[in-house]
């Protein structure tokens, strides 16, 4: 019994297989450059939120070390109705909270007044080559990954602070420290609360 094997049909099967094989490489190819692109931005991402929190981290910061400076804490608590430049030296200590003044903490730009809104709080800016800053809200870009790259140091806003007066416990005067501040836009924001006591032994308790 003799077998006829045509080489046309042999060559097909290769070329299907081929192109097949050709198929499948190219979607695992697009597959893994759509998912590069997610992870870049997931990445970019992470890193404005970082940015963001070490701005309001700093901001806080400075809070604690102005109301520790020039018997700062002893200060009359006012209704804070204004923004104030803490690269100017000047603070103010508030005598409601956020929620209480009218405004959420969590939810910036913080504002008061229903008529007509304004800002609030103390904003500080690092100074410095280490912590230099450049506040803009349409940063300048630098090519990058097609989408572009903001330039390292820009930031939305300036870091705000906000100070509130709690009262008196046994540790001395006692105060609730709001801070935030932004990344390269506005959707890059990160705010942090904290309590700080300035302590009874180097303060006058009955100032206030």
């Amino acid at each position: 019994m003799t077998r006829t094997v045509t080489r046309g049909a042999e060559r097909g099967m290769v070329l299907v297989s081929s192109l097949l094989l050709l198929l499948v490489v190219t979607i695992m190819a697009i597959a893994m450059f759509r998912s590069y692109g997610v992870q870049e931005r997931i990445v970019g991402n992470v890193r404005e939120k970082q940015r963001a929190l070490h701005a309001a981290q700093v901001a806080e910061q400075y809070a604690e070390f102005w109301l520790t400076q020039d018997q700062n804490s002893e200060l009359q608590p006012v209704d804070c109705t204004q923004l104030l430049n803490g690269n100017l030296g000047e603070g103010q200590i508030c005598t409601k909270t956020p929620m209480l003044a009218g405004f959420s903490a969590t939810q910036p730009p913080w504002q008061v007044g229903a008529t007509t809104p304004t800002y609030v709080g103390v904003q500080y800016v690092p100074q410095g080559n280490a912590l230099a800053m450049t506040i803009s809200a349409t940063p300048s870009w630098t090519a990058g990954n097609g989408l572009g790259v903001a330039n390292v140091g820009s930031y939305f806003q300036k870091p705000t602070f906000y100070i509130s007066y709690l009262g008196k416990d046994n540790d001395g005067l006692v105060f609730q420290i709001d801070a935030v501040a932004y990344g390269t836009t506005a959707n890059a924001v990160a705010v942090i609360e904290s309590t700080f006591a300035v302590g009874q032994k180097t303060k006058d308790l009955n100032a206030l």
